[in-house]
């Protein structure tokens, strides 16, 4: 079910809230995780039915994984561990890479060993990476003795189920045990619903519409042809604007949703393109995706504690792990092992004193190109497709235009405008993550004096939007 659409804004999250709110209100002794517990279910199953078994399935074994850890000593805790990974690892792998790594081995091998490609099941690879955390936090800290409801809502909790953030149980199960003791919250609400708006602008009016620029020149180059450079540069940079508009939009649905039933979601997109180099952009791009690399790849594998050799490795391979999470196929492969790449330039440079002598607006102008770059290899749908358009990219061809149009040029510059130019909607809304305290963030929206009618009206405008847009394309990380 897509956020932006007719059925889920005004059929599901309304009957969704109005019976949140009246049972927060009136029926204390009933419990609201039910209710938000019962209508993630209901969001991510009735699209998404004939996947029930993998989610519901993974959600009672690594529960019960995690009890055996917390009653079992160490040793017999540490098997557990290794068990409860292989299984989740095992899951992504049979859906995700089974198919990839048999057109692999039938290329090695010269073989006919066949696996068929299997429809992906929503969010796998957040739910996953979600609960494998979880069990690692169990075996080292065993602070995570939960209730069964809670940890389902936990995995489950519609706003950040199909496309992340990436939420520690440390984030999310003290607000989840906490919901039946709290009043609700129109600051929060009223906060989150312009949260809501603002997404889902952008991802109907700024990302689709860069996506209608950037899909034809993508599937043109991976047909084979020959690009121009503008072109090229007119599909690269579209795609790049789209993908920033569509994931920060999912972003900022996320919190905006979860902020209108009390809950905070932490930050995840915070004006990355603005980065003076790849390691800050990696601090802002996917930002929970960044910290459970660094937490549960980089530092196990040694960090930049043995050495920068072992460092530059280590870096490496995050990378590269990382670029094969968000899918089975050579791009994102090579995707990853250029960010690498990047970051291991990026340390280097600094380890040698040489980045302190460039200016800012220089190095966040390299940073971006070298993203645009990356990102080439992320969309094409080939390998060769990547390769042409970065050919195109770099090469001065006689080639003539067949994609651009004058006006384009207008829509890329608007877009450019808003990526550099204004503050992203984190700082206009003072909303500082998960971490900042209640009180703090409500005395600070105060001071915006949004006042619910106008969140309302916000609200019917977009819904007048909705009506009369094309349907929204599936969001890029719903792919993940």
């Amino acid at each position: 079910m897509l956020f932006p659409t007719f059925s889920f804004l005004f059929l599901f999250l309304p009957i969704t809230f109005l019976i949140f709110y009246v049972f927060s209100l009136k029926f204390k002794k009933f419990s609201v995780v039910t209710i938000l517990l019962t209508a993630s279910f209901i969001f991510y199953l009735l699209p998404n039915y004939s996947h029930a078994h993998v989610i519901l399935s993974s959600i009672f074994v690594n529960f019960l994984l995690s009890r055996q850890i917390l009653l079992r000593n160490k040793q017999t805790g540490k098997k557990i561990l290794v068990i409860g990974t292989i299984f989740n690892l095992s899951v992504i792998g049979y859906y995700k890479y089974a198919f990839f790594a048999s057109d692999i081995f039938n290329s090695v091998f010269d073989s006919n060993w066949f696996v068929a490609e299997k429809l992906l099941p929503v969010g796998i690879s957040f739910y996953t990476f979600q609960q494998i955390a979880f069990l690692v936090d169990t075996y080292k800290y065993g602070n995570t003795q939960y209730k069964l409801s809670h940890y389902s809502l936990f995995v489950l909790f519609f706003p950040q189920l199909i496309a992340g953030p990436i939420v520690h149980h440390s984030q999310l199960m003290p607000q989840i045990a906490s919901l039946n003791k709290k009043l609700f919250n129109w600051d929060m609400f009223n906060i989150g619903l312009l949260f809501l708006c603002v997404g889902v602008f952008k991802k109907i009016i700024l990302a689709d519409t860069f996506a209608r620029i950037a899909n034809p020149v993508f599937a043109s180059v991976d047909n084979g042809a020959t690009l121009s450079m503008t072109d090229s540069w007119l599909g690269a940079i579209a795609y790049t604007l789209q993908l920033y508009f569509d994931f920060s939009a999912y972003s900022e649905m996320a919190i905006g949703l979860g902020l209108m039933f009390g809950v905070k979601l932490p930050l995840n997109f915070f004006s990355p393109y603005k980065a003076a180099s790849i390691v800050e952009f990696w601090r802002r791009w996917h930002m929970t995706l960044s910290a459970f690399l660094r937490d549960y790849l980089y530092i196990p594998l040694g960090g930049n504690q043995k050495g920068k050799f072992r460092k530059y490795i280590n870096l490496f391979l995050t990378m590269l792990l990382g670029g094969l999470w968000h899918g089975a196929g050579w791009g994102f492969i090579f995707w990853g092992a250029l960010h690498g790449t990047y970051l291991i330039i990026n340390h280097f440079s600094r380890y040698c004193g040489l980045s302190q002598y460039l200016p800012k607006t220089f190095s966040i102008i390299i940073t971006f190109i070298a993203v645009v770059f990356a990102w080439v290899f992320f969309r094409a749908e080939s390998l060769d497709g990547a390769i042409n358009m970065i050919i195109a990219m770099v090469a001065l061809t006689d080639t003539p235009n067949q994609f651009f149009i004058p006006y384009q040029l207008f829509f890329i510059f608007c877009g450019l405008g808003i990526v550099f130019g204004l503050p992203n909607v984190n700082q206009t809304l003072n909303y500082e993550g998960v971490d900042t305290p209640t009180a703090q963030l409500t005395e600070k929206w105060k001071c915006l004096s949004i006042k619910p009618g106008i969140a309302f009206a916000l609200g019917g405008l977009v819904g007048l939007t909705i009506m009369f847009m094309p349907e929204p394309t599936v969001f890029i990380y719903f792919n993940f």
